[in-house]
């Protein structure tokens, strides 16, 4: 099983939110992520910005569209 860990870049530095992920949703005004047993997280105002199949690493940035 492909299991990824999703951070959030803001100013340069990588902040983990979630490790695990199974599944990430693009939403309208944001990003759903969820793991086999946790609660689905959404981060507001966030986009896709790269996914490392190598590292695996999906890393999100804060929308500045949506501030």
């Amino acid at each position: 099983m492909c299991q990824m860990s999703v951070v959030l870049e803001a100013e340069g530095e990588q902040k983990k939110i979630m490790d695990n992920v199974t599944r990430l949703e693009v939403l309208k005004d944001g990003v759903r992520i969820s793991t086999l047993f946790e609660a689905p997280r959404e981060i507001v105002s966030a986009r896709l910005q790269s996914i490392d199949f190598l590292n695996g690493t999906v890393t999100l940035v804060h929308d500045k569209g949506g501030e």
